[in-house]
């Protein structure tokens, strides 16, 4: 008789040592919800990700056969002395990757993969005669069938036969794309008024904006002679030349170009290209974004004449399924859908109830976690890159739950941001029941709520960067309030303040002066006026889907922002400006595109580091410039790595290596640019310092040591100034971006924030509090869209849209100050109250 084996119960972790973990011990408990916890930096995501999930994710591929191996991106080892008892794992990270233009709600949840598969195997199409054929076994069959036979049905009432339309037919990414749109829904149109924006220029002068394009520098002399008149205004020359200019013909012309030393180069072959066509060609033959986004300028986009945004080509529509067609089943929210499968159901004859069965239950699977997740808003049409970062998350996380796996270890980094307080219950929920499945559950998280609701806490600290890394606490949320070390028990008691910035009375709310818009109709906002005060700290809140992001990022910003180029939006009927002369909009997307961005280079400091290293007497002496102590040239990079300070070593089937270089020790630099110090130092030991080191080293350079006590002003202290900038969290990226705009007159500034609070501990929300009170304090306007009760509860006035997202959304709940919106009826004044009273604010 076999004896069973007692099966582990944590996962052992001895000697972390990922980025700033000091050596940590820690057991993580298995088949538990366990949150970790800790200051912004401290040390949590190099846990959660760099430990457990590396580790897991590690094992599981190293397990697979060494061809798989080689085609799937692969984990190296953690930075850790032994992990005990880790099951396979799986990863939702805190920004999922942004979808493209071609996805939709629809592709990127798989509901449309099924929906097609529905319309071509339980459709009704319709024969050329127009004949409504009703959905049979024999129609499904046939698209069973191989080669040319493939969909091939008859009429039973004409006797024609045609071809039936499949899944793959149904694709508005390939063959069932709108012919007019390519499947994007929008149609782009050149604008005459872009192409030439200031008719009182002359041709001379740049009348022709798209002839300032590359190549078609020379173009003003083309048009000069084929008989153009280039030093007249535009708007002054006769309808024939105007018209040569934005539609004349492509020829040939010989030319001669002048030059600014005086020499003539003669063309033989110049070929004349209109307004329009210089644009068009250069389109045609550039897949560069950044060209394609600056060509984009002359284009005006808009819904699709032929297919109205749907994306299919609409000889699609003939086939339909319960008298809806694939254009309108797509346009429904995921809500509707569920409601509409038994419609479907009822709709179908009895011979096609069990193939309809297997079909649709797949899409209840699918949609049951999305609507758990409060997503049910959400329209299959609804383009995938207008999601938000907790849209996408949460779409990530129900595919997990589809699975209904067992013994798998889930790693979620951040799961509640973009999350009203009222969809939290949901998420936890879920969490809940991925643990009840058999799995384990490990969240990264800052919110209290989450925390609470965990059956483990582990907290990281004490606090960020070198002063983190260290275990805290560690037990069950009641044993984490009773300990006196933990930062994260005054907010799960409410013994923490709650409101730590200065509000303005209502009274006196807008006696600064008010802006905002009117909409006119968009999306889910219809007649709406966003009226908002100045100089104050203002909150957009409500559910996700409710409007928000339509009314702070469609409408309000380029409503303000308006040129000759970019008018105001056609949906936008009313500006109410109010010496708003600029605006800043802030978000949270990474900072650079390579690990050559650092914090160094992002604000003025390693500029004033060469500047400073090349007026050494060793670097003038070597005939240095300020170009020799850039890592980003040759002069002065390391001739091994070029700069980056690692090299990356392909082992076959092993996972690529990320080595430091074995020349410059990941110092990035050649060693003569190393040999030159200043007080000692080379401009590498300056870039491997924190911020706070930094400034008593360079206390004595006042432009740097500006920039560094701003950086310490932000709660940024802790950050290393040779950092790259693509490791930084939302939070992070967002006040480093504020760093330009600290201690300057903001007068007639807004700056526009879309979540600051992501990945933010409460503490460091404070921090940011008095960031925005500094900007305040400059005369500056404050404007966020924020789901966090603690931002809310320190708003000076706060606008709630809702109740829910989507067709239940739009409208204003409330707006004033917080106390106002808590009297007020809706999910974010019920939440709002209960913070209050958490905190021992209930009259507030």
């Amino acid at each position: 008789m076999t004896v069973a084996k007692q099966q582990p119960t944590y996962i052992e972790v001895l000697g972390a040592h990922v980025n700033n973990l000091k050596n940590l011990d820690v057991n993580v408990p298995l088949n538990r919800l366990v949150a970790i916890t800790g200051r912004s930096g401290s040390g949590k995501s190099s846990l959660a990700m760099g430990v457990l999930y590396a580790e897991g994710m590690r094992r599981y591929v190293s397990a697979l056969s060494t061809y798989t191996r080689r085609r799937l991106t692969q984990a190296g080892h953690a930075a850790v002395d032994q992990v005990n008892h880790v099951p396979s794992a799986i990863a939702l990270r805190q920004r999922p990757s942004v979808p493209g233009v071609r996805s939709t709600v629809g592709t990127t949840t798989e509901a449309l993969n099924v929906l097609r598969l529905a319309f071509s195997r339980l459709g009704s199409p319709m024969c050329p005669n127009g004949h409504q054929v009703a959905p049979t076994l024999a129609i499904a069959q046939a698209m069973d069938r191989a080669g040319a036979a493939m969909g091939d049905i008859r009429c039973p009432v004409c006797g024609v036969h045609f071809m039936a339309y499949g899944a793959e037919d149904f694709a508005f990414n390939s063959a069932g794309a709108c012919p007019t749109c390519g499947g994007t829904g929008e149609a782009r149109q050149l604008d005459a008024s872009r192409l030439i924006p200031d008719e009182s220029l002359t041709i001379r002068e740049g009348a022709v904006a798209s002839w300032r394009l590359p190549g078609r520098n020379f173009m003003h002399i083309v048009a000069q002679q084929i008989g153009i008149d280039i030093d007249v205004p535009f708007n002054e020359l006769p309808k024939a030349q105007q018209e040569l200019v934005l539609h004349g013909e492509k020829k040939q012309y010989a030319i001669n170009i002048p030059s600014q030393s005086g020499k003539i180069f003669h063309m033989d072959n110049a070929q004349y290209e209109n307004a329009y066509a210089a644009v068009e060609d250069s389109m045609a033959t550039t897949t560069n974004e950044r060209a394609i986004k600056r060509l984009n300028r002359f284009y005006v986009f808009d819904v699709c004449p032929t297919c109205h945004g749907s994306r299919f080509n609409q000889k699609l529509l003939r086939q339909t399924v319960a008298g809806k067609d694939i254009a309108q089943v797509s346009a429904m929210t995921l809500a509707e859908l569920d409601a509409f499968i038994p419609v479907v159901m009822d709709w179908l004859p009895a011979e096609m109830q069990s193939l309809a069965q297997d079909i649709l239950r797949e899409l209840t699977e699918l949609l049951r976690p999305l609507l758990e997740l409060g997503l049910g808003y959400l329209t299959l049409d609804r383009s995938g890159s207008s999601l938000s970062t907790g849209e996408l998350q949460r779409i990530q996380l129900s595919k997990t739950l589809r699975t209904q796996t067992t013994g798998v270890l889930y790693v979620l980094d951040e799961p509640s941001i973009g999350l009203h307080a009222a969809n939290v219950d949901g998420l936890i929920h879920v969490m809940q029941a991925l643990v009840e499945q058999g799995n384990s559950v490990v969240v990264v998280d800052h919110d209290p709520t989450i925390i609470a609701a965990a059956d483990e806490v582990i907290e990281i600290g004490p606090a960020a960067g070198a002063a983190g890394g260290r275990l805290l606490a560690q037990g069950s949320p009641a044993q984490i309030e009773q300990n006196h070390a933990s930062l994260i028990a005054p907010y799960l008691t409410g013994a923490a303040q709650l409101v730590v910035r200065p509000q303005t009375p209502a009274d006196k709310m807008f006696a600064d002066g008010h802006f905002g818009v009117t909409i006119d109709n968009r999306y889910n906002l219809h007649d709406f006026k966003l009226d908002l005060p100045r100089n104050r700290f203002s909150v957009i809140s409500g559910f996700s889907g409710a409007g928000k992001s339509t009314a702070v990022f469609d409408a309000l910003l380029p409503a303000l922002t308006t040129t000759k180029k970019a008018p105001a939006p056609t949906f936008v009927s009313a500006v109410q400006r109010d010496r708003i002369r600029h605006v800043v909009a802030i978000d949270a997307t990474p900072i650079g595109k390579n690990v050559r961005s650092t914090i160094a280079t992002y604000t003025p400091i390693l500029d004033q580091l060469r500047k400073l290293y090349a007026a050494v007497p060793a670097a003038q002496a070597a005939g240095f410039t300020a170009s020799n102590f850039s890592y980003n040239v040759t002069a002065g990079a390391c001739p091994d790595c070029g700069g980056t300070g690692e090299i990356s070593l392909d082992i076959q089937y092993l996972p690529d290596m990320q080595q430091v270089c074995p020349t410059c020790q990941g110092r990035r630099y050649n060693p003569e640019t190393l040999g030159i110090t200043w007080h000692g130092y080379s401009i590498a030991d300056l870039l491997e310092m924190d911020v706070v080191t930094a400034q008593t080293a360079l206390a004595e350079v006042p432009g740097v040591a500006n920039t560094l006590t701003t950086l310490i002003e932000m709660g940024l202290d802790y950050l290393h100034l040779g950092e790259s900038t693509l490791s930084l969290s939302g939070g992070e990226a967002q006040r480093l971006r504020l760093v330009a705009h600290m201690g300057k007159p903001q007068a007639n500034t807004l700056f526009v924030f879309d979540e600051p609070s992501v990945g933010l501990h409460p503490l460091d929300i404070n921090v940011l509090l008095n960031v925005f009170q500094q900007l305040i304090d400059q005369g500056g306007t404050v404007v966020a869209i924020e789901h966090d009760l603690a931002m809310l509860a320190n708003a000076d006035y706060i606008v709630d849209l809702g109740p829910g997202g989507g067709v239940d959304g739009g409208r204003l709940m409330a707006a004033g100050t917080p106390t106002e919106v808590t009297q007020a009826s809706g999910p974010t004044a019920e939440y709002l109250a209960a913070e209050f009273k958490h905190y021992g604010l209930s009259e507030a």
